[in-house]
């Protein structure tokens, strides 16, 4: 398998995505992995605009995405996986696809949140999830776009 990066971006596909990352890690594939997006043509369609040219998207419930990612037809594709919250990272994280590291790009301000970055917004079940995912070995970074410095989840939350 061949996860090259995996991100938590409430947007999903949007220009830092599109351009800045998928450039810099060289990826054939968007995964987008959504259980509302995958049922929902409008917001399918407005992803497939929003990607680069010569970059394919796939668009997958949570489960399916896991599957993809396992499947050895997909073992030598450069793939960038795209959730947009803790709670399908955390599935991600636990499902054994073999992630070394996860970054948070994008989650908004919201009530009950609590800012981690500029970018970062995060709640308490946000926190446990992502204190979760770093129990099992996997690194909790904070990057909006590949030129900023990683920080660390853990060593800029407030818990």
């Amino acid at each position: 398998m061949m996860v090259t990066f995996f991100r938590v971006d409430d947007r999903l596909i949007h220009g830092q995505v599109a351009y800045s990352w998928t450039k810099h890690l060289e990826a054939e594939v968007i995964l987008v992995a959504n259980d509302k997006v995958v049922n929902d043509p409008i917001q399918k369609m407005s992803l497939n605009l929003a990607k680069p040219s010569g970059v394919a998207v796939e668009i997958a419930s949570v489960a399916d995405a896991v599957k993809y990612i396992q499947s050895t037809e997909h073992q030598n594709k450069r793939i960038f996986v795209l959730v947009n919250n803790s709670t399908d990272a955390l599935t991600f994280a636990k499902s054994n696809v073999g992630l070394q590291s996860i970054n948070l790009g994008g989650m908004r301000a919201g009530e009950g949140k609590q800012s981690v970055s500029r970018a970062i917004y995060v709640n308490d079940q946000d926190i446990q999830h992502f204190k979760e995912i770093e129990e099992l070995g996997i690194e909790v970074e904070i990057r909006q776009v590949p030129t900023d410095s990683k920080k660390i989840f853990s060593k800029v939350v407030n818990s």
